[in-house]
């Protein structure tokens, strides 16, 4: 089955004329035109940009996925491709209405009229793994109803297994293979793959993202309705918004974009830095936000976590770059273990400096961070540091964050925004609030330790000085013996009284 799907993709390559992009080279354009007469089943009137993005729905769900990241990044590619692809991000072609009819009655066992007071039959989004419906409960709770795509499981499953055979190859073939850890990183996508078509993990991250930003005024999330959830099937509360991507529709409707991009930002590093629980599928087509400029959160199929210790390093990293301060940034990677012990500080602070230097003080529109991901890239392969795969879905969420903030405002000075909330969460770490935070979380743990205390320590000292006292009344006795019986029982009286005392003594 590999086999036959590594053919469907070559056969898609060339039936959409996408080599078009690898043969644009002068040296090699004159090969275009006998491709284009030996195969005559290529479609090469279209557009090239409207050809990958029939392409990319064509292979399905993953490439789908990494269109919808592509149109982000409007510093990366030309502006015809971004607006081509931004389509994938809630313009999937759906899948019939009768089939997702029959999805639901199939989940919930019974008619779909007994489960729903009303069901638009006409889905209102549709994306690479999952469409909506919108219903209405029979409590008249307006509600939003996303159904899985029918066979969505065995597609990615193949996708996947190619990816880990090339995955592979370059760990074996590539010199660059092992440091980059290539499977380890299939490995962590299809991990959030898998996750992503079970619905109730959705709706259970749904729920966490709602908890967390309870109290929040920039993030709105929707409420889960549980009652009518399922693995195939999520149901929650029905959001109103523009899509954050109808730039001018937000500026219609009196919203502030640079406020909005600037709010942006904070939501990102409260999510990674205080939760360290983050919506990591931030794509045009999963954000909505409403006429007073709030943030509304869809799909959330794919979260990313970070433990303590990856967040206090990743929080110092950004300050100490947000500052200049690159030998500080040097010695994180180090200290981390992201780079080689024997690293150089010296070394690789000067060549962190060449890389980071010329981007400060500039617009995000001045700023090709395709250009400083590569030049970091190959800082990283001359330093032998090595990929960290928990951290692949925070770069990628990175990124998107980027990109809609060059969307909204490319004059979003995205350091000077960051830096301060990141010097307040740090002071929240390790300052005095840092030390009361602390000794909250631990008050119920030390209540039920303090009253074990005198036990816990008795039984320690006694352990200590059984275990020396044993060895030398031990010796004693083998030498009693050889001498006389009643020097024997007058050690082993002394001994017992050692011990005896030093018991009365710690009572």
């Amino acid at each position: 089955m590999r086999f036959f799907r590594l053919l469907n993709i070559i056969f898609v390559v060339l039936r959409f004329g996408l080599d078009e992009f690898l043969l644009a080279h002068e040296r090699t354009s004159w090969l275009l035109r006998p491709l284009n007469l030996l195969l005559f089943f290529r479609n090469t009137a279209r557009p090239r940009a409207e050809r990958l993005r029939l392409a990319l729905e064509t292979l399905g769900p993953i490439f789908v996925k990494f269109g919808q990241m592509l149109s982000t990044r409007r510093d990366l590619i030309p502006t015809d491709i971004a607006d081509e692809l931004a389509k994938l991000q809630d313009r999937v072609p759906p899948f019939a209405s009768a089939q997702a009819v029959s999805l639901l009655e199939a989940a919930y066992g019974k008619p779909l009229h007994d489960v729903f007071a009303e069901f638009d039959e006409i889905p209102v989004a549709s994306a690479s793994v999952a469409q909506v419906h919108f219903a209405t409960l029979p409590d008249g709770r307006k509600a939003a109803v996303k159904i899985l795509r029918p066979g969505i499981s065995r597609v990615i499953a193949h996708d996947v297994a190619l990816l880990d055979i090339c995955a592979g190859l370059m760990e074996r073939w590539w010199e660059d293979g092992k440091r980059l850890k290539p499977k380890l990183v299939v490995a962590e996508f299809e991990k959030y793959l898998h996750d992503e078509l079970d619905l109730m993990r959705e709706a259970a991250n749904c729920s966490q993202l709602r908890r967390n930003f309870a109290d929040a005024k920039l993030l709105l999330v929707p409420e889960v309705y549980w009652d009518w959830c399922s693995e195939t099937v999520m149901v929650m509360e029905r959001m109103h918004g523009l899509p954050i991507g109808n730039v001018p529709g937000l500026r219609a409707a009196g919203v502030d974009l640079s406020k909005l991009a600037a709010n942006g930002v904070e939501i990102f590093y409260t999510q990674v830095f205080r939760d360290g629980f983050f919506h990591a599928d931030m794509h045009p087509g999963n954000i909505l936000v409403t006429r007073d400029g709030r943030y509304v959160a869809m799909d959330f199929g794919i979260v990313g976590t970070l433990t303590d210790v990856d967040k206090n390093y990743l929080a110092q990293n950004f300050i100490a770059f947000f500052n200049r301060d690159y030998k500080r940034v040097a010695e994180l990677h180090i200290e981390s273990g992201w780079a080689p012990a024997d690293t150089r500080v010296d070394e690789f602070e000067a060549a962190i400096r060449s890389v980071c230097e010329p981007i400060f003080d500039k617009p995000l529109r001045d700023v090709s961070f395709g250009k400083v991901l590569l030049r970091l890239f190959q800082t990283s392969r001359r330093f032998g540091i090595e990929i960290q795969p928990q951290l692949v879905l925070l770069q990628k969420t990175l990124l998107n964050v980027e990109g809609l903030g060059l969307q909204l405002d490319p004059e979003l000075d995205l350091w000077k925004t960051a830096k301060p909330w990141l010097e307040r969460w740090m002071s929240e770490q390790v300052g005095w609030r840092g030390f009361i935070k602390a000794l909250r979380s631990e008050a119920p743990r030390f209540a039920n330790l303090l009253p074990q205390l005198p036990r816990l320590l008795h039984e320690r000292l006694n352990d200590n000085l059984a275990a020396r006292a044993a060895p030398l009344l031990l010796e004693m006795l083998i030498q009693q013996k050889k001498r006389n019986a009643w020097l024997m029982v007058i050690a082993l009286l002394l001994g017992t009284s050692l011990l005896f005392a030093a018991y009365t003594y710690f009572v």
